[in-house]
């Protein structure tokens, strides 16, 4: 697929954007392409017929259907850790079997759900813990997945909650857990302990922490797991009746439609939460389904692709124009980052070019009070993802989503079109400036313009379109990773630092640091010792 990029490189002619519009009086409505009320804007890129065409033959060669048709039958296409993919069978709502080694995982998926529901029930009716006493205050501690998809979700369907107010942990910095702890009775407050393993290092001293603040084993009873690792959260003092597990075939940036997400349907209630894996079902079928041409998740990727590899853009901005979604960059820099940003193809050649791409951003309007200056005006140019709602939750401040909206779509105008330096001097001249001053001033109100960006317009955010959204993203990285030739589904990369930090804690408490440290690291460590000892 690298050959194919080059190509395209080498064919791709300079337009501006502005020129491609003109070419095709239906340009808007060509490059848009709608999915049970979502409406995906790709027509300010630089991507035209002949260059979708080619990029749709670069998915088909590379295998893109009969990689996604494999994934969604149980097969194993996680091959450095050779396990199935099934974080779609999470939020699976149908009969239809999903089949690993010729076992139904549905069957678990399902009870496990049940056990769920059933547990936020009793939490959010008062029945759970008992003693007449009620839960006001969840607290996740989790870290990666078990910490960013259930905080954004979270976060972003605030309107529907009516449970207890939920928490979050993640840093082993200890000012995380105390400054999240300190409004909070420990007499009224649930702890969720999520890590797959039961063993993550960040989570679990947070947790023997939190334990400790709440009152040592006798809290134990406010205690729940999520994790594979039933023997190891006993030891911990978390019963097997509150553990939820969830199989292997889960990776965890890809796991908040089941156990991981326990935190979001305590907040808006199992029925709110069925609502939202409808939505992510959804975009299953669709992903499944529909032809490349009006197929969203490859559309998505396909963007993506162009912009990094053909025409070289090594970042992209996601900015949510919806304040809810605040944690969706940082959310999806994981997913995209920790999926894609690999170095090694499936059969252990270093890859000939450079995979994923950089993701940041922030939410609108904020943003374009601190980094919009660079993208509107910077040398380099930095491809912009915005989202944003049709409606908002809130219609007694209707002027305000109607301001937000407006920015919206003021700034891909801005991106797109720019402003000329014929066209600054006129401005400036309409104002009353002329002469030096005119002159001095007319280059630095230059927009170039021609600067690539999608919107992704939605009804309002629900249950159901974050469902969808958190898919639609899912599958992107999936066909990307898939014209890529790399495996999206581990993550090597976080484990070098992870074993090096656990040889120097113990250098912390005052012992020798491990065999082989680097100077430099000796001399860090013993300048912070100074400070402790």
């Amino acid at each position: 697929m690298w050959k194919a990029f080059e190509d395209l490189r080498a064919g791709a002619v300079e337009t501006r954007i502005s020129d491609l519009f003109g070419l095709n009086p239906n340009r808007a409505a060509d490059f848009t392409v709608c999915s049970d009320g979502l409406w995906f804007d790709y027509s300010k890129t630089t991507i035209d017929g002949p260059a979708r065409a080619s990029l749709i033959a670069v998915a088909q060669e590379a295998g893109v259907a009969a990689c996604r048709d494999a994934m969604f039958r149980g097969e194993r296409i996680n091959k450095t850790e050779d396990r199935a993919v099934l974080h779609t069978a999470l939020r699976r709502r149908d009969d239809e079997p999903v089949l690993v080694e010729g076992v139904d995982v549905l069957t678990e998926v399902s009870d496990t759900r049940a056990r769920m529901a059933t547990f936020c029930r009793a939490v959010r009716d008062g029945s759970f813990p008992g003693h007449g006493m009620r839960i006001t205050d969840v607290v996740n501690i989790g870290i990666g997945g078990s910490d960013l998809g259930p905080l954004m979700a979270v976060m972003a369907l605030a309107p529907y909650h009516e449970g207890p107010r939920c928490h979050f942990i993640s840093n082993v910095d200890g000012a995380d857990l105390t400054d999240t702890l300190a409004p909070l009775d420990p007499e009224t407050t649930l702890f969720i302990v999520a890590s797959k393993t039961f063993t993550t290092q960040e989570t679990m001293l947070n947790a023997r922490s939190a334990l400790q603040w709440a009152g040592g084993d006798k809290a134990l009873q406010r205690f729940v797991a999520i994790s594979t690792a039933v023997d190891k959260c006993q030891e911990f003092g978390i019963p097997e009746e509150r553990v939820f597990g969830f199989g292997d075939w889960v990776g965890g940036r890809f796991s908040v439609w089941g156990p991981i997400g326990l935190s979001l349907m305590l907040a808006i209630g199992p029925a709110a939460f069925d609502g939202f894996l409808d939505g992510g079902q959804a975009m299953d079928r669709h992903f499944q389904t529909a032809p490349f041409e009006e197929n969203m998740p490859v559309l998505l990727a396909l963007v993506g692709l162009w912009n990094q590899q053909v025409c070289g853009y090594p970042t992209r901005a996601v900015l949510p124009y919806e304040q809810r979604l605040a944690r969706l960059p940082a959310y999806l820099q994981q997913l995209e980052m920790e999926s894609n940003g690999k170095r090694v193809a499936m059969n252990g050649e270093t890859l000939p070019g450079v995979a994923g791409p950089i993701v940041w951003g922030e939410p609108g309007t904020n943003g374009q009070h601190a980094f919009y200056q660079l993208i509107h005006q910077g040398q380099q140019v930095v491809p912009c993802e915005f989202l944003v709602g049709a409606q908002g939750h809130e219609p007694a401040l209707a002027e305000h989503h109607r301001a937000l909206v407006a920015n919206c779509l003021a700034q891909s105008e801005a991106l797109l079109k720019g402003r000329s330096e014929a066209e600054a001097r006129a401005q400036l001249a309409a104002q009353g400036v002329s002469g030096p001053e005119l002159e001095r001033l007319a280059k630095h109100k230059v927009f170039p313009g021609n600067r690539p960006s999608t919107t992704l317009v939605y009804p309002k955010l629900t249950p159901y379109v974050l469902g969808q959204i958190i898919a639609l993203y899912e599958h992107r990285v999936f066909v990307e990773g898939v014209i890529y030739g790399i495996n999206s589904f581990d993550q090597w990369g976080v484990e070098l630092g992870k074993e090096l930090a656990g040889g120097l804690v113990p250098a912390m408490a005052g012992m020798a640091p491990p065999e082989g440290t680097s100077a430099s690291t000796r001399a860090l460590l013993a300048h912070v010792l100074s400070f402790v000892h």
